[in-house]
């Protein structure tokens, strides 16, 4: 049998909807936007654009509005009023215990986003004693997810075996990346359902739970 270690190598994490709850931010201000242009922005809106790219909802956006604005032109104003809400977030259920026991661990970690490193910065420093030991924005990387290349790219630059590290992530596109990767997956859906599949396991929240429990949850499967 497969012997795995007692802890992942590294924990790689997601920062909308899992790290922190940024998701009524985006709503609203997409709400805000699309409304100067007569578009109501539904919740079928949201669920395409949950998790981005920045391009590809910047183009959904532009395609709404008639061609009223390019899609750059939407992903830059979004970007800029997202950055105003960010000032103060707050961190979801249970990622707090998590965090703590990362560096009472000392395990390798990474922030990994499909936000623009303009809005990741914003987060981080907003978020006290944190683990990280870096972050990847869709900026750092060519193809963000649900291509697995930001998760590559931490676990390359953070020198561990992604197949033996653990990602925790919310959104399908996010959760795609993830197992494309070939790292364990911690699904935690916030908005959008999940379908489990191998080396993944879901969970309604990360309140309750340990990095050790994860882990066991995880590798069981």
């Amino acid at each position: 049998m497969k012997s795995f270690p007692d802890t992942p190598v590294a924990v790689f994490l997601d920062m909308d909807g899992l790290l922190v709850d940024t998701e009524p931010y985006w709503l609203e201000a997409e709400r805000e936007l699309m409304a100067e242009f007569g578009v109501t922005w539904r919740e079928t809106d949201q669920l395409f654009c949950l998790g981005g790219p920045m391009e590809k909802v910047g183009r959904y956006m532009s395609e709404l509005a008639d061609g009223s604005e390019e899609p750059e032109w939407f992903s830059k104003e979004l970007i800029d009023r997202m950055a105003n809400k960010f000032r103060k977030v707050s961190l979801m259920p249970g990622i707090a215990a998590l965090l703590a026991e990362i560096s009472e661990f000392n395990l390798p970690s990474a922030l990994v986003s499909a936000s623009p490193r303009r809005l990741v910065d914003s987060v981080l420093l907003s978020v006290e004693n944190h683990p990280f030991t870096l972050s990847i924005s869709a900026d750092d990387v060519e193809r963000g997810k649900p291509h697995p290349d930001p998760y590559l790219k931490a676990a390359n630059l953070l020198q561990v075996d992604i197949n033996n590290s653990l990602i925790i992530e919310d959104s399908p596109t996010g959760v795609a990346a993830a197992r494309s990767s070939g790292a364990w997956v911690i699904a935690v859906p916030h908005i959008a359902s999940i379908q489990e599949q191998e080396k993944s396991a879901i969970i309604t929240s990360l309140e309750g739970h340990s990095l050790n429990s994860l882990w066991n949850l995880v590798r069981s499967r």
